[in-house]
Order: C-alpha cells, then structure tokens, then sequence
C-alpha cells in the first residue's frame, strides 16, 4: 500500500473501467489514487483532500474537462494531464490554453500516463512554496484589485483593464508567488505548461504586455521586476479575499 507521504493523484473519468484500471496500475506503482466520474466529483474530492496532480478526462457529461481544468488551474493551481479520445490538434492547443500541463490520447498505455505523472510532479515540487493562498475572487496589490470572476483588474482612479487568458494566468501566478524570484523557466510551467518549452521569449512578451496594463510606468517597473540572472519577481504585497 503507497504511505501517506506518497503524491495523491485524482482521476475523473467517467469510464468505470478506466478509473479502476488506474486505480490498480497506479497504486501498484506507488501512488496513492482518488476516482471522481465526473466533474461535480472531482470538485468535491479537490476540497477535501490534499491532491498533488490530476488526471482529466476532456470528454464528460455535463462540465466538460476543460472547463474543470480551467477551475483546477486558476483557483487550485493543480497540475493537470488530460485524457482525450480524439487525437486532435484543436483538442491539444485548447487544452494547454486553459492550463493543462500535459494531454495524452486514449487509448492509452498506462506506464506512458506513469511517466508523465511522474515528469510533471519533478516539475512542479522544483517550484518555490506559494506565498500567498490564491482561491478567492479577490486580490489586492499596490492601488490595483483583480475580480477573477470578470478576469479584469481595477484601479480606484475608475481605470478598468480586461486581460487575455494568458495575461490573466501570469498576473495570478505572480500574485500567488509574490516577492519571489521566478525564472523564465517556472514563468512557462506554471502559465503555459510543458508544450511552451519552445516559445521562451514568450515570457518576456508576455510580461511587457502585462505591465503596459498595471504598471504606472512600463519603462519603470514597480509591480513586475527582471531580476539579474534571469527571470521576474512580483514586488508588490497581495491580499486575496
């Protein structure tokens, strides 16, 4: 039987046969396994137990895997590896723009799922310990307030800024490690996930952008700093409610 310390994966799928094959596979490997067969589940499972990675089927009844994803992503920030019956290109790029860190196309071999498991979970524990505890609607830094609800941030001056999906997912990783050094690197696994390995001046655009929106002064950032050696630190204090 894994220990208690083993990571703790979740698997929602709404194939009975599928939860419990991995169920078998992956607690022989060593892994401790929770099922959910659909999203309402997993929604549960996620409140109540302290889960490490999550396997997601896309297609399901009722809310679909990518809008679960999403949630896991921008509330929970729970690393994702999705399951698709199509091997699609549309399914593969919606999916890493929601959040997802990884995709793999049923049917198939669970030591594949393992290996992956195993690849993401490197990745994401080489990660700095969260300074803040993102999950409300709400965060606070410097004069600006995010709504994560409408995905835009507002200023008391009446200045009110909607963000783009990728935008919106750099300024929460930002203001869930705040006054922490983040490389370029950590930057794409938590924003992007393991497919923008290839796009790392994304990061640097991606920032510019973010700071003509927030930044009193681009040219003289205050919230969004580059640090020497590589990488970016949200300077700022964040409070989420």
């Amino acid at each position: 039987m894994p220990g208690d310390t083993a990571p703790h994966i979740l698997v929602v799928d709404d194939h009975r046969e599928i939860r419990d094959g991995l169920r078998r596979y992956l607690g022989r490997e060593g892994l401790r396994v929770s099922l959910a067969s659909d999203a309402a589940d997993a929604r549960e499972a996620v409140g109540g137990h302290a889960i490490d990675l999550v396997v997601l089927d896309i297609m399901m009844p009722g809310e679909d895997g990518l809008s679960l994803c999403r949630y896991l992503r921008e509330h929970l920030n729970l690393p994702v590896i999705l399951l698709t019956a199509k091997d699609e290109e549309t399914d593969r790029i919606i999916g890493l723009e929601v959040g997802a860190d990884d995709y793999l196309a049923k049917p198939f071999n669970p030591r594949e799922l393992l290996a992956r498991i195993r690849s993401v979970l490197r990745r994401t524990n080489q990660l700095p310990p969260q300074r803040t505890q993102a999950g409300g609607r709400y965060a606070r830094f410097g004069d600006w307030r995010l709504d994560a609800g409408r995905r835009e941030v507002a200023h008391p001056d009446g200045r009110v800024v909607s963000l783009s999906d990728s935008e919106y997912r750099l300024l929460t990783t930002f203001l869930t490690y705040p006054q922490t050094v983040l490389t370029r690197d950590q930057l794409l696994d938590l924003v992007h996930g393991r497919k923008a390995e290839a796009f790392e001046r994304s990061v640097d655009i991606l920032v510019s952008r973010l700071r003509r929106k927030v930044e009193p002064d681009p040219k003289r950032p205050r919230l969004i700093q580059t640090c020497r050696g590589g990488g970016y630190q949200f300077a700022e204090t964040v409070t989420w409610a």
